[in-house]
């Protein structure tokens, strides 16, 4: 993968209506399996909702996700209650979004963890106790760009110790 696939990651809230091929979801997923894990774990399961009317009852559990509802697909990031499922997870859907980037996708980071609607996400998707919402990820191709500009490498770089800028 080349670096510019970071560079050109971005969030997406508006989709075309239009169907995510189920061999691209399943892309995504696959390169998530490859996220770094601690000791090996792998706590991750992962749910792809492509049903609309499922997908708008997700987005409507949500605070902050309410775009999931027009979105064509969503990825939901399920680990087991594990040490360092929160890391574990976030790899995993870091590599989500950025698979879906390098497949022309949009997609959004949508916080499930510590959320207070994360154990309705849990039950409606029928995922078992022991479980941890990490994530939601709707993705689907993109209706608008909204890029925003990021801090400069200037700004964000301390080299052998932290020095004000």
């Amino acid at each position: 993968m080349s670096l510019e696939i970071l560079k050109q990651r971005h969030s997406v809230r508006k989709y075309q209506n239009r169907p995510v091929e189920r061999e691209k979801l399943e892309a995504i997923v696959d390169a998530a399996r490859f996220a770094p894990t601690a000791r090996n774990e792998q706590p991750w399961e992962f749910v792809i909702v492509t049903d609309q009317e499922r997908c708008s009852r997700l987005g409507g559990l949500t605070d902050y996700g309410r775009f999931i509802s027009e979105a064509p697909a969503c990825i939901a990031v399920f680990c087991r209650d594990t040490k360092y499922y929160l890391e574990d997870g976030s790899a995993a859907a870091t590599y989500i979004l950025l698979a879906a980037t390098a497949l022309g996708l949009g997609s959004c980071w949508v916080a499930g963890d510590k959320k207070a609607y994360a154990e309705q996400v849990r039950e409606f998707l029928g995922v078992p106790d022991g479980y941890k919402l990490v994530a939601l990820i709707p993705v689907g191709y993109p209706a608008e760009e909204q890029r925003k500009n990021k801090r400069s490498l200037a700004e964000v770089v301390h080299w052998e110790a932290w020095t004000a800028g």
